[in-house]
């Protein structure tokens, strides 16, 4: 096992972080590396399934309670905070300035190499929210070396009303070219605030990466979105099983209730990801969990619990 990559990790033993360096690019300014999150026992040849997480916007991995699940499983478990997030946001000048997602596919790729090297004979892809979207983009390559997708609540549309997307969509593609830092939204702080312990929520995280407060989304990093959202819209070959996962009903975006912020998902839609996921490929499956919130594995008991063996017994079918 190479152990000698291996650092200590933001949550503690048996985590441990190993660093991905990366090919600079414009499109990430300042953002050339990645970070692999595993068990330090991971390249011990213990599992020969793996898993590897990508995480959502202004988002990074946490949830050991889900990692755990996956590795009782007999499935290792891999998490990827890719260039601009996370971990991967050390001394990095914007949080998230991506100005287009397809060069993060290279963080995939330094990921699942490091996965194939520990003798993992078989890999699932499991992203959420944008880590969805780009999950499916990058599982879209004939050569993406994986055999099994999990889409958390993937971001596959904007979760605003049309008359509000056209206008908008123009005035990005407009400004990224010559502004990319120029905001364009913000992403409230409810939904956050809703997980977090410090405002009565269950879980614990570090708010350097997953932010309490109101972030603000850029120019550039839209356009991306936008890029990848379009090639879903006219649809993808993805060839491996595929199984995408949703809320039982969307809350409201930007005003939610307590119930919609316990109960729903706030930040997408999931009637738009039930409707573009047959778009993804030939092998998909989708799955509703009543009660879920916009990270399934984040939701209140037991709906969190409900999505853990539901992905995983899929995971182990395929």
């Amino acid at each position: 096992m190479d152990t000698a990559a291996l650092l200590p990790d933001v949550l503690g033993e048996p985590w441990v972080s190993r660093i991905l360096p990366l090919t600079p690019s414009p499109s990430a300014p300042g953002a050339d590396y990645a970070v692999l999150v595993h068990q330090r026992e991971a390249g011990s040849g213990r599992h020969d399934r793996a898993v590897l997480q990508l995480p959502g916007y202004v988002d990074y991995f946490f949830h050991t309670h889900h990692a755990q699940a996956w590795l009782d499983a007999g499935v290792e478990f891999y998490a990827l905070d890719q260039r601009g997030q996370g971990r991967a946001s050390e001394g990095v000048p914007h949080m998230e300035d991506i100005r287009d997602l397809r060069v993060r596919e290279e963080d995939i790729r330094a990921a699942l190499a490091v996965i194939r090297a520990h003798g993992h004979a078989h890999v699932t892809l499991l992203g959420h929210s944008t880590g969805g979207l780009q999950a499916a983009a990058f599982a879209d390559h004939a050569d993406a070396g994986i055999d099994a997708l999990i889409l958390n609540s993937p971001w596959l549309k904007p979760n605003r009303p049309d008359w509000v997307v056209i206008p908008s969509l123009a005035l990005v593609r407009l400004l990224a070219p010559v502004a990319p830092r120029l905001p364009i939204n913000v992403l409230g702080p409810a939904y956050p605030r809703f997980l977090h312990r410090k405002y009565g929520g269950e879980w614990d995280f570090d708010t350097r990466y997953k932010v309490l407060e109101t972030f603000l989304a850029r120019a550039g990093f839209l356009r991306a979105v936008l890029s990848l959202q379009a090639r879903v819209t006219r649809g993808l070959d993805i060839r491996v099983p595929t199984l995408v996962a949703i809320s039982g009903r969307a809350g409201h975006p930007t005003r939610p209730t307590p119930e919609d912020l316990a109960t729903s998902d706030v930040v997408l839609n999931p009637h738009h990801i039930r409707a573009l996921a047959p778009r993804l490929g030939r092998d998909v499956e989708i799955m509703e969990f009543p009660g879920g919130v916009h990270d399934l594995s984040l939701s209140p008991s037991p709906v969190r619990e409900r999505y853990t063996a539901a992905v995983i017994g899929w995971a182990l079918a395929h």
